[in-house]
């Protein structure tokens, strides 16, 4: 027979799972919820706010991608300053 959960008692269960250090699974067995279920509540009823980065690999990620982002950044900010000298020049009055 299935089960069904209140609204509450998810939200309450994925602050529960984002206050821990155990995996989704380790908390899983220990509600006795198929951990699929956990992860739709969890997509469903996190708040990010004060989520805790566990996740070392996400952390890289991170990292990388505002790495790219700042490179980016700074090429993006070159050729502006490139397209500008290049405006001036096209503008000026010949004689």
């Amino acid at each position: 027979m299935r089960q069904r959960f209140s609204d509450e008692f998810k939200e309450k269960t994925v602050k529960y799972i984002q206050e821990q250090t155990k995996s989704v699974p380790q908390i899983a067995e220990e509600l006795n919820i198929p951990a699929g279920t956990l992860h739709q509540w969890l997509g469903k009823h996190r708040k990010f706010e004060n989520e805790p980065l566990v996740d070392r690999e996400a952390i890289r990620q991170k990292d990388h991608q505002i790495q790219e982002q700042a490179t980016e950044i700074e090429d993006l900010k070159e050729e502006i300053a490139i397209l500008k000298k290049a405006m001036h020049i096209f503008s000026k009055e010949r004689n």
